[in-house]
């Protein structure tokens, strides 16, 4: 597996390589958003692992260029920010996971291996998943064309399932990828979240399998 990291700081760029050559990927790195995305535009490369401080280019917009011009290559994206709308704009932008620093470099390989075991699907600019859409760039939802007015929550928790449709998704996932990890929370919020959400889009959209977790019918 081929792997380009595109990080500035130096210490931590020859860290990532040393750890993942370690573990048999081949890996190339960058230090620079244009680089990063020149690379990434001509690599044959199986995932990318991208800052978000980056001179020349920002992570967010190297992302959101090689989504645009439909170049669907799985990126995890690192950042020392952590709060909520920081992961939700990198989501947004077009990454498929986001890790914040300080991070455990065992939750990075794992995080890695999971993104390279989906590969690399297409990734409409809306998701839609029945009558139900997504618009990430204008934070919009509808259903059968009628507007739906979700909190930041309830829509990150939204955009996750729409990115899994008919997929089992595990409680812990869900924590995982739409709570904010530097903030302990209990696991029953995914459970208040979710009822919340079953009001607004229809109960009979957000099953619950029992002892796994929920699945966005489609």
């Amino acid at each position: 597996m081929r792997v380009l990291v595109v990080e500035d700081e130096t210490r931590l760029a020859a860290s990532l390589r040393r750890g993942l050559q370690a573990e048999g990927f081949v890996v190339d790195v960058e230090a620079t958003g244009p680089g990063g995305l020149d690379a990434a535009r001509h690599g044959d490369y199986d995932a990318m692992i991208l800052d978000v401080m980056l001179p020349g280019l920002s992570g967010y917009e190297v992302v959101r260029r090689l989504r645009a011009e439909e170049r669907w290559l799985p990126v995890l994206m690192l950042s020392a920010k952590d709060g909520e709308y920081d992961q939700a704009d990198g989501l947004d932008c077009g990454a498929d996971d986001y890790l914040t620093k300080p991070f455990s470099y065992v939750v990075l390989l794992a995080r890695l291996r999971a993104l390279l075991r989906r590969g690399a699907p297409e990734r409409p600019a809306v998701l839609a998943v029945g009558d139900l859409r997504l618009d990430p760039a204008r934070r919009r939802v509808t259903r059968a064309d009628a507007e739906v007015a979700l909190t930041a929550r309830e829509y990150a928790l939204l955009a996750y399932l729409m990115r899994r449709p008919g997929e089992v998704v595990s409680k812990t996932e869900l924590l995982d990828h739409v709570w904010d990890a530097a903030v302990e929370t209990a696991p029953n919020a995914v459970e208040v979240y979710v009822g919340y959400l079953r009001r607004k889009i229809g109960r009979d959209r957000l099953e619950t399998v029992r002892g796994a977790g929920y699945r966005l019918a489609t």
